[in-house]
Protein backbone atom coordinates (compact mmCIF):
# COMPACT_ATOMS: atom_id res chain seq x y z
CA UNK A 1 0.00 0.00 0.00
CA UNK A 2 1.50 3.37 -1.13
CA UNK A 3 0.78 5.79 1.59
CA UNK A 4 1.88 9.02 -0.14
CA UNK A 5 -0.17 8.01 -3.18
CA UNK A 6 -3.16 7.18 -1.42
CA UNK A 7 -2.66 11.14 0.50
CA UNK A 8 -2.49 12.93 -3.19
CA UNK A 9 -5.65 11.52 -3.95
CA UNK A 10 -7.46 12.90 -1.12
CA UNK A 11 -4.94 15.94 -1.15
CA UNK A 12 -5.92 16.79 -4.88
CA UNK A 13 -9.58 15.57 -4.14
CA UNK A 14 -10.17 18.26 -2.02
CA UNK A 15 -8.16 20.81 -3.87
CA UNK A 16 -10.01 20.63 -6.81
CA UNK A 17 -13.42 19.69 -5.06
CA UNK A 18 -14.14 15.77 -6.43
CA UNK A 19 -15.36 12.70 -4.77
CA UNK A 20 -13.40 9.68 -5.37
CA UNK A 21 -14.01 6.40 -4.33
CA UNK A 22 -13.66 4.76 -1.00
CA UNK A 23 -10.07 3.79 -0.41
CA UNK A 24 -10.95 0.81 1.62
CA UNK A 25 -12.63 -0.61 -0.72
CA UNK A 26 -9.55 -0.25 -3.16
CA UNK A 27 -7.34 -1.40 -0.33
CA UNK A 28 -9.89 -3.77 2.26
CA UNK A 29 -6.92 -4.32 4.13
CA UNK A 30 -6.16 -0.80 5.12
CA UNK A 31 -5.61 -0.39 9.21
CA UNK A 32 -6.37 2.05 11.08
CA UNK A 33 -2.32 2.74 11.42
CA UNK A 34 -2.09 3.21 7.17
CA UNK A 35 -4.99 5.21 7.64
CA UNK A 36 -3.22 7.52 10.20
CA UNK A 37 -0.05 7.64 8.34
CA UNK A 38 -1.96 8.97 5.26
CA UNK A 39 -3.59 11.80 7.73
CA UNK A 40 -0.17 12.38 8.61
CA UNK A 41 1.34 12.65 5.24
CA UNK A 42 -1.46 15.27 4.60
CA UNK A 43 -0.80 17.37 7.77
CA UNK A 44 2.76 17.63 6.92
CA UNK A 45 2.05 18.97 3.72
CA UNK A 46 0.13 21.59 4.59
CA UNK A 47 2.44 22.60 7.12
CA UNK A 48 5.12 22.52 3.85
CA UNK A 49 2.71 24.05 2.18
CA UNK A 50 2.78 27.50 4.68
CA UNK A 51 -0.65 26.54 7.01
CA UNK A 52 0.05 26.76 10.68
CA UNK A 53 -1.35 24.35 12.57
CA UNK A 54 -3.98 26.15 15.37
CA UNK A 55 -5.36 22.57 17.53
CA UNK A 56 -6.96 19.29 17.12
CA UNK A 57 -10.04 17.80 16.75
CA UNK A 58 -11.23 13.98 18.16
CA UNK A 59 -14.23 12.98 16.54
CA UNK A 60 -16.63 10.33 16.85
CA UNK A 61 -17.40 11.24 20.44
CA UNK A 62 -21.24 11.14 20.44
CA UNK A 63 -23.82 7.88 20.05
CA UNK A 64 -25.45 10.29 17.00
CA UNK A 65 -22.09 10.51 15.23
CA UNK A 66 -20.92 6.44 16.11
CA UNK A 67 -24.79 5.45 14.70
CA UNK A 68 -24.10 6.91 11.80
CA UNK A 69 -20.83 6.02 10.55
CA UNK A 70 -21.81 2.22 12.85
CA UNK A 71 -18.60 2.78 14.55
CA UNK A 72 -17.59 2.97 18.28
CA UNK A 73 -14.40 4.40 18.44
CA UNK A 74 -12.94 7.75 18.40
CA UNK A 75 -10.47 9.24 15.59
CA UNK A 76 -8.82 12.48 15.22
CA UNK A 77 -7.91 15.05 13.19
CA UNK A 78 -5.62 18.12 12.41
CA UNK A 79 -6.90 21.80 12.69
CA UNK A 80 -4.96 24.57 10.35
CA UNK A 81 -5.64 28.40 10.12
CA UNK A 82 -7.00 28.04 6.75
CA UNK A 83 -9.85 26.18 8.31
CA UNK A 84 -10.96 28.86 10.84
CA UNK A 85 -13.94 31.02 9.99
CA UNK A 86 -14.81 33.97 12.48
CA UNK A 87 -18.04 33.95 14.03
CA UNK A 88 -21.06 34.68 11.55
CA UNK A 89 -18.73 34.73 8.56
CA UNK A 90 -19.45 33.39 5.24
CA UNK A 91 -18.60 29.80 4.25
CA UNK A 92 -18.57 29.13 0.56
CA UNK A 93 -19.95 25.90 -0.54
CA UNK A 94 -18.29 26.19 -3.78
CA UNK A 95 -15.01 25.44 -1.75
CA UNK A 96 -16.30 22.17 -0.18
CA UNK A 97 -18.10 18.93 -1.78
CA UNK A 98 -20.58 17.56 0.47
CA UNK A 99 -20.79 19.47 3.43
CA UNK A 100 -22.24 19.11 7.13
CA UNK A 101 -22.22 20.93 10.22
CA UNK A 102 -21.62 19.92 13.77
CA UNK A 103 -22.37 22.18 17.07
CA UNK A 104 -19.14 21.56 19.57
CA UNK A 105 -17.46 22.89 22.18
CA UNK A 106 -14.16 23.85 21.86
CA UNK A 107 -11.15 24.21 24.69
CA UNK A 108 -8.42 26.70 24.67
CA UNK A 109 -5.46 25.34 26.02
CA UNK A 110 -3.64 27.44 28.51
CA UNK A 111 -1.27 24.70 29.33
CA UNK A 112 0.07 22.03 27.19
CA UNK A 113 -1.06 18.16 27.45
CA UNK A 114 0.87 15.38 26.61
CA UNK A 115 -0.27 11.74 26.88
CA UNK A 116 0.00 9.01 27.86
CA UNK A 117 -2.01 8.98 31.17
CA UNK A 118 -3.96 12.31 30.59
CA UNK A 119 -7.14 12.61 32.89
CA UNK A 120 -9.98 14.99 33.27
CA UNK A 121 -8.69 16.76 35.85
CA UNK A 122 -5.18 17.34 33.99
CA UNK A 123 -8.00 18.90 31.68
CA UNK A 124 -9.59 21.40 33.81
CA UNK A 125 -6.50 22.25 35.35
CA UNK A 126 -4.79 23.20 31.32
CA UNK A 127 -7.50 24.46 29.47
CA UNK A 128 -8.07 28.17 30.58
CA UNK A 129 -11.74 28.51 28.23
CA UNK A 130 -14.08 26.71 26.90
CA UNK A 131 -16.21 28.43 23.64
CA UNK A 132 -19.34 27.35 21.14
CA UNK A 133 -18.37 26.45 18.47
CA UNK A 134 -19.16 25.04 14.87
CA UNK A 135 -17.51 22.41 12.58
CA UNK A 136 -18.07 22.20 9.33
CA UNK A 137 -16.96 18.54 7.85
CA UNK A 138 -16.81 17.13 4.22
CA UNK A 139 -15.63 14.21 2.71
CA UNK A 140 -13.78 13.43 -0.48
CA UNK A 141 -15.01 10.33 -0.54
CA UNK A 142 -18.07 9.99 -2.46
CA UNK A 143 -21.64 10.26 -0.67
CA UNK A 144 -20.37 9.88 2.52
CA UNK A 145 -20.09 6.33 2.28
CA UNK A 146 -16.98 6.12 4.62
CA UNK A 147 -15.85 3.03 6.89
CA UNK A 148 -13.25 4.60 10.10
CA UNK A 149 -10.48 4.12 8.26
CA UNK A 150 -11.06 6.37 5.00
CA UNK A 151 -12.58 8.98 7.67
CA UNK A 152 -9.27 8.71 9.24
CA UNK A 153 -7.02 9.09 6.14
CA UNK A 154 -9.76 12.26 5.36
CA UNK A 155 -8.27 13.63 8.33
CA UNK A 156 -11.21 13.09 10.35
CA UNK A 157 -13.31 14.61 7.11
CA UNK A 158 -12.76 18.46 8.68
CA UNK A 159 -13.01 21.37 6.47
CA UNK A 160 -13.81 24.37 8.89
CA UNK A 161 -14.52 25.61 11.86
CA UNK A 162 -16.25 28.41 13.38
CA UNK A 163 -14.94 29.60 16.94
CA UNK A 164 -17.74 31.62 18.90
CA UNK A 165 -16.82 34.78 20.30
CA UNK A 166 -17.82 34.22 24.15
CA UNK A 167 -15.33 32.55 25.93
CA UNK A 168 -16.51 30.83 28.96
CA UNK A 169 -13.91 29.76 31.84
CA UNK A 170 -14.13 26.51 32.32
CA UNK A 171 -14.79 26.69 35.90
CA UNK A 172 -17.89 28.33 35.32
CA UNK A 173 -19.11 24.88 33.25
CA UNK A 174 -21.31 22.30 33.97
CA UNK A 175 -20.91 19.99 31.51
CA UNK A 176 -24.10 17.97 32.52
CA UNK A 177 -26.50 20.51 32.33
CA UNK A 178 -24.94 22.55 29.43
CA UNK A 179 -27.50 22.07 26.55
CA UNK A 180 -27.13 22.86 23.04
CA UNK A 181 -29.56 23.32 20.38
CA UNK A 182 -28.50 23.16 16.65
CA UNK A 183 -31.17 26.00 14.13
CA UNK A 184 -30.91 25.71 10.51
CA UNK A 185 -32.84 28.57 8.56
CA UNK A 186 -34.37 28.63 12.09
CA UNK A 187 -35.71 26.01 12.82
CA UNK A 188 -34.69 23.61 15.22
CA UNK A 189 -33.07 20.51 13.89
CA UNK A 190 -31.03 19.03 16.67
CA UNK A 191 -30.73 19.15 20.50
CA UNK A 192 -27.92 17.62 22.68
CA UNK A 193 -26.34 18.18 26.47
CA UNK A 194 -22.62 18.32 26.37
CA UNK A 195 -22.81 15.46 28.19
CA UNK A 196 -23.52 13.33 25.52
CA UNK A 197 -19.87 13.36 24.92
CA UNK A 198 -18.69 10.69 27.48
CA UNK A 199 -20.86 12.20 30.30
CA UNK A 200 -18.36 15.38 29.81
CA UNK A 201 -16.28 16.69 26.77
CA UNK A 202 -13.05 17.16 29.27
CA UNK A 203 -13.03 13.27 29.21
CA UNK A 204 -12.79 13.32 25.01
CA UNK A 205 -10.26 16.10 25.61
CA UNK A 206 -8.14 13.67 27.73
CA UNK A 207 -8.84 10.57 25.48
CA UNK A 208 -7.36 12.75 22.68
CA UNK A 209 -4.05 13.90 24.14
CA UNK A 210 -3.56 9.87 25.09
CA UNK A 211 -4.29 8.73 21.62
CA UNK A 212 -1.99 11.33 20.18
CA UNK A 213 0.61 10.36 22.38
CA UNK A 214 0.91 7.25 20.26
CA UNK A 215 1.89 9.34 17.32
CA UNK A 216 4.56 11.48 19.71
CA UNK A 217 2.01 14.30 19.09
CA UNK A 218 0.81 16.75 22.53
CA UNK A 219 -1.48 19.35 22.64
CA UNK A 220 0.12 22.19 22.52
CA UNK A 221 -0.50 25.57 25.11
CA UNK A 222 -2.55 28.00 22.70
CA UNK A 223 -4.18 25.47 20.60
CA UNK A 224 -7.60 24.83 20.08
CA UNK A 225 -9.30 21.41 20.63
CA UNK A 226 -12.67 20.30 19.51
CA UNK A 227 -14.66 17.88 21.58
CA UNK A 228 -16.46 16.17 19.18
CA UNK A 229 -19.98 16.62 17.86
CA UNK A 230 -23.07 16.82 20.13
CA UNK A 231 -25.51 15.04 17.87
CA UNK A 232 -25.52 13.77 14.51
CA UNK A 233 -24.20 16.29 11.55
CA UNK A 234 -26.75 18.18 9.67
CA UNK A 235 -26.20 18.67 5.92
CA UNK A 236 -26.04 22.12 4.36
CA UNK A 237 -26.01 23.87 0.83
CA UNK A 238 -25.67 27.63 -0.28
CA UNK A 239 -28.22 29.83 1.29
CA UNK A 240 -28.30 27.60 4.60
CA UNK A 241 -27.66 29.65 8.09
CA UNK A 242 -26.79 27.47 11.07
CA UNK A 243 -26.36 28.67 14.25
CA UNK A 244 -24.94 26.86 17.59
CA UNK A 245 -26.58 28.03 21.24
CA UNK A 246 -25.44 26.50 24.61
CA UNK A 247 -27.14 27.41 27.63
CA UNK A 248 -25.66 30.63 29.37
CA UNK A 249 -22.35 30.55 27.35
CA UNK A 250 -23.48 32.03 23.82
CA UNK A 251 -24.10 30.79 20.12
CA UNK A 252 -22.17 30.89 17.45
CA UNK A 253 -23.59 31.20 13.48
CA UNK A 254 -22.38 30.04 9.96
CA UNK A 255 -23.95 31.92 6.91
CA UNK A 256 -23.71 29.45 3.80
CA UNK A 257 -23.07 30.43 0.58
CA UNK A 258 -22.00 29.73 -3.20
Amino acid sequence: MDHGKLANSLWEAEQNQVQIGRLTDLYPEMSVEDAYRIQLANAERRLQEGERLIGMKIGLTSQGMQRLLHVDVPDFGHLFDSMLLTDGQICHVSQLIQPKVEGELSFCLNRSLKGPGVTVADVYGAVRYVVPSLEIVDSRIQDWKIKLQDTIADNGSSARLMIGARMTPIEQVDMRLTGMTLEKNGELVNSGPPAEVWGNPAAAVACLANMLAEFGIELKAGSIVMAGALTAAVPVTAGDIVTASFQGMGSVTVKFAE
